[in-house]
């Protein structure tokens, strides 16, 4: 196993971060580099500069219009964008829906949905999880009937994460109750525009409204927006949540974060503490790892072997990991890590008027502190979507250690 990126790969790195670094808007890496709030506009402005330059599907084959890079190449791509301060390409079309309308749509499906997707015009969200229906899918209750050339659905998605702005949305739905759960569920595609389609934002500790419930009343769907088969939509949603999973990982944005964890840590004063920097050191170690996961994947399709089935280990540590940093900052920081106002930080307040006020213990300036809390409150969540930990560390036990 050779771990080495080729001098070819090398190459490619460098070709990446040269067009980021003309690419990216200064103002946005900004934000993303002081953690705040970016509206629609940003993240979609950067997903049609992305899709502009034919990156958007960077993961897609050359067959569907993408660039037919290799995971490796995905890779060193994934790194540069996060270590720029890109926003985070939001996940649901390109990387998530996109790949399953490739292996599973309709060519007519491909022709109909895919440009929008790699071009980043349309907002895609995701309709999985329900009240009830968490890490166990199989249970989902969302119910469409088939009615002549259309589906009538009607239930509740929740959990769904920038669903207010979202324009279509692929959904599990219960199309069937003989058999075994998995057996009556199908992957419905649907128009978020429809009659009787309502999104109600849910406010989170964070004082952010990531995360909607999404209601649908007697709404009609085109039988042609079926993906695939009837009651096959289980398949289709295994094929999906890899590589979720192995994108909530994000080692990329961890190695990130770890170094604006070490200017925080600088900056308040506490990085000369040896037991605090220990705990930098413990994981800045557990990333490493991570990344040598990833590699050691990247490394086995390279060589054309079989890897292992690792999707839910590389959630379960991404996520922990994400846990760490941003409780490290809210550690580091202190009390100054406690003021999140919206509307303040809206304006600009990032806690360097205090430091020029001469608030005394507040060295402010170059570290923004003011977003630390909503962010540790709201990467509470990570262990818990996209299937919870425990529910992984179980998948885990049966696919991996057998």
């Amino acid at each position: 196993m050779d771990l080495a990126f080729t001098p070819d790969e090398l190459k490619f790195r460098d070709e990446i971060r040269a067009w980021v670094k003309d690419a990216l808007p200064q103002a946005l890496a900004d934000k993303v580099h002081k953690a705040q709030r970016l509206s629609r506009d940003d993240m979609q402005s950067w997903a049609r500069i992305l899709g502009k330059k034919g990156w958007l599907g960077y993961g897609w084959p050359q067959q569907f219009g993408g660039p037919g890079w290799t995971a490796v190449q995905k890779h060193l791509f994934e790194e540069e964008l996060a270590m720029a301060g890109a926003p985070r390409i939001v996940p649901f079309g390109p990387v998530m829906v996109a790949p399953v309308i490739m292996a599973y749509g309709s060519p007519e499906q491909q022709q109909r949905f895919l440009p929008g997707i790699a071009d980043g015009s349309v907002w895609w969200s995701q309709g999985y999880s329900e009240p009830g229906s968490g890490s166990d899918l199989a249970s989902v209750r969302t119910k469409a009937e088939r009615k002549g050339d259309k589906y009538i659905v009607n239930g509740q998605k929740t959990w769904t994460t920038l669903g207010q702005h979202g324009e279509w949305m692929f959904n599990l739905v219960r199309t069937s109750s003989e058999g075994k759960p998995q057996t009556g569920i199908s992957f419905l595609l649907i128009d978020m525009k429809s009659p009787g389609v309502s999104v109600r934002p849910i406010k989170l500790l964070d004082g952010e409204c990531e995360v909607n419930d999404v209601f649908f009343d007697n709404v009609e769907v085109p039988a042609e927006n079926l993906i695939g088969e009837e009651n096959k939509g289980w398949t289709y949603a295994k094929h999906l949540l890899s590589h979720e999973r192995t994108n909530i990982a994000d080692v990329n944005r961890a190695k990130r974060e770890l170094e604006r964890l070490k200017r925080i840590a600088k900056t308040e004063g506490v990085y000369d503490d040896l037991r605090f920097r220990d705990q930098i050191g413990l994981l800045e170690v557990d990333i490493v790892a991570l990344e040598m996961l990833v590699l050691r994947v990247l490394s086995a399709e390279k060589s054309g072997k079989n890897s292992l089935d690792i999707a839910g280990l590389l959630k379960i540590k991404g996520s922990e990991i994400q846990q760490r940093y941003t409780e490290l900052m809210m550690l580091a920081a202190g009390p100054y890590a406690l003021p999140y106002i919206w509307d303040a930080m809206a304006a600009g307040w990032q806690g360097d008027q205090a430091a020029a006020a001469g608030l005394q213990g507040f060295p402010g300036g170059e570290v923004a502190n003011a977003t630390l809390a909503p962010g540790y409150f709201n990467y509470r969540k990570t262990t818990i979507y996209g299937g919870s930990n425990e529910v992984q560390r179980n998948i885990v036990a049966q696919t991996v250690l057998g």
